[in-house]
């Protein structure tokens, strides 16, 4: 067990990497990862929410009811921003319809779990990204699929039903049956261990949601890959930005604000891939869009952490000098 634990913190610390190493594995070797479709890549997304379900306490609700302003304004800046930086984007850069469907799916979707070990990593409010996620993620069956309609609906017909439907499934369900587990299970040695192994998991299931829409898509991939990756630098880093400056608008303190900022950036890629797939099959590269989202904001996500640390280490080095000019004075 003490292996498959640090296997997992491994799998976890190098997300980026193990994710982008099976893209291009599905790409040199399709075959490899046909298998992950359909029913497969829904049940893996589960499995994934399920994880997150598994962390989540009695006292992280708690949170909720003890912090409604902080919650309500990290919400509502969730699926305001990226929704509507989404849309703007693919206006400005006149994305094809399919690849705009999948950049305002993106936007559409709940924060990325990850953005909790993010916000972890920067010294944030760890608290206040649990709400977040947990708070975005439960109204994702309601917001998502209304976003989707006023958004993209004018575009290509969307099943809102048949959405919300599917959120349902693949996030509430495994979310709320982990924190079951957790409820009941919380305390038991077993899973502890259990849940520890749990986050490599997780790195694993999105690395093959990802390398499925690869290998389905293979060399068209090429054919729009840099206006993707352009789009989805452009909406990934505008959030950033948007998301910090709503902290800063509130006065909120400097870890809520970074938090702010992550959550926000950051979007639950891994389920705007399956709704791609399961609900606009008839446009490919919309899966593909996503699933480029799932590689970049584990690599964005890790790089702004990185920031924020080294933003912390200037800042003490810079008073440690000023308290000892000052003591030598």
């Amino acid at each position: 067990m003490n292996s498959l634990k640090k296997l997992s913190k491994f799998l976890s610390d190098q997300t980026s990497l193990f994710v982008i190493l099976i893209a291009i594995l599905a790409f040199v070797l399709p075959s490899t990862f046909s298998w992950v479709k359909g029913n497969t890549q829904t049940l893996i997304l589960g499995l994934i929410m399920l994880t997150m379900g598994m962390t989540l306490s009695t006292k992280d609700f708690s949170i909720l009811a003890q912090r409604p302003l902080d919650i309500l304004i990290g919400s509502l800046a969730q699926y305001t921003i990226m929704p509507i930086l989404a849309f703007s984007i693919t206006k400005l850069l006149h994305l094809p319809t399919e690849i705009a469907i999948g950049l305002i799916l993106v936007g559409c979707c709940p924060g990325g779990v990850s953005s909790n070990i993010m916000s972890f990593l920067c010294k944030g409010d760890v608290a206040f990204s649990v709400g977040m996620t947990t708070v975005s993620t439960l109204i994702s069956p309601v917001l998502t699929p209304l976003l989707m309609l006023k958004l993209a609906g004018q575009s290509v017909n969307i099943d809102g039903l048949g959405m919300f439907v599917s959120i349902v499934q693949v996030t509430i369900l495994p979310i709320l049956l982990g924190f079951g587990f957790n409820y009941f299970f919380g305390e038991k040695d077993w899973f502890s261990d259990l849940r520890q192994v749990m986050p490599g998991v997780s790195v694993i299931g999105l690395a093959l949601i990802v390398g499925g829409v690869i290998a389905a898509v293979g060399t068209s991939f090429f054919q729009s890959g840099l206006i993707i990756f352009i789009a989805i630098f452009c909406h990934n880093t505008l959030g950033y930005l948007a998301g910090y400056s709503v902290g800063k608008l509130f006065n909120m303190s400097m870890p809520k604000r970074r938090t702010i900022s992550i959550e926000v950036g950051m979007q639950n890629a891994g389920l705007a891939t399956n709704l791609a797939s399961a609900h606009f099959a008839a446009y490919p590269m919309a899966a593909v869009a996503a699933a480029v989202s799932c590689v970049w904001h584990s690599i964005s996500g890790t790089l702004l952490a990185g920031l924020y640390i080294q933003l912390d280490k200037r800042q003490t080095s810079r008073m440690c000098k000023m308290k000892s000019r000052s003591n030598q004075a």
